[in-house]
């Protein structure tokens, strides 16, 4: 006598997979939620995010970052010694095109600094009223530089300044968030990129040396402490230049060839 085949449990087959589809989805679940829960109490190693948030203060004009205030610093330290420069310039070089790299150096160095004292002000971002270290040894330099010595420091000495605080106001231009940073950018980039070729209208910028030195880090420039603009000391803020009252820059004029002349 043959024994009758067992029948089949009801819901043992959909029990079976149903199980198989819910430790699926368990494992998916774990799978997305590991990586949040191992990285939640884990702090930027680098600290930048932190650093970021404490160095950038809130604006009527937009957020302003450290970099934006390291910058609006670089602007007003340039005026501070690049206008003097133009002015020996003006009166030391030997050639008109030297004189006029000169005239184009104090022309855009007041209006500029002019910009920036009221953007400072406006920001509660402190600023200096002397040059940096390096800055007071060019103009030394220069000081005691006489005749086409005086035309090759000057042309190569500036136009190494200009190159790098070129880069440093496109960077800024290209990343601040601030309305007023960007404006005093932009005047910043026309300013720089008319003084750079006038410089190198003079005929005395040696091109290989400058190369050299821009591949060179120079020492950053402390930037300010973040100052919120309600609680900052005024720094003797400076008009705007209105439209009708910014200074015409003249044309440059061509330079003679250094190798022509003698030392």
């Amino acid at each position: 006598m043959r024994a009758r085949p067992r029948p089949p449990v009801q819901g043992r087959g959909m029990f079976n997979g149903t199980s198989l589809i819910i430790v699926c989805l368990a494992a998916t679940l774990a799978a997305l939620v590991f990586p949040i829960w191992s990285y939640a109490d884990r702090s930027d190693p680098t600290g930048s995010v932190n650093v970021l948030s404490a160095q950038t203060v809130s604006t009527a004009y937009g957020p302003l970052s450290a970099q934006d205030r390291d910058f609006i610093v670089k602007v007003r330290l340039a005026g501070l010694w690049e206008l003097p420069a133009g002015e020996m310039a003006e009166q030391k070089g030997t050639t008109a095109a030297v004189r006029t790299a000169g005239q184009h150096l104090v022309d855009g160095h007041a209006s500029l600094d002019a910009h920036v004292r009221t953007v400072a002000a406006q920001l509660g971002v402190p600023i200096p009223n002397s040059p940096n270290a390096q800055q007071q040894q060019w103009l030394a330099t220069l000081n005691t530089a006489q005749g086409q010595d005086f035309d090759r420091e000057f042309a190569n000495i500036v136009r190494l300044a200009h190159g790098r605080v070129f880069t440093v106001v496109a960077q800024v231009r290209a990343a601040t968030q601030n309305t007023l940073v960007r404006g005093l950018a932009d005047d910043a980039n026309s300013t720089v990129l008319d003084h750079i070729k006038v410089l190198e209208a003079t005929g005395y910028v040696d091109f290989a040396t400058l190369a050299q030195q821009l591949a060179v880090t120079p020492s950053p420039v402390a930037s300010p402490p973040v100052v919120a603009p309600a609680d900052a000391t005024p720094v003797g803020a400076a008009p705007a230049p209105s439209p009708s009252s910014t200074y015409p820059l003249p044309p440059a004029t061509a330079g003679p060839d250094p190798t022509s002349q003698n030392p």
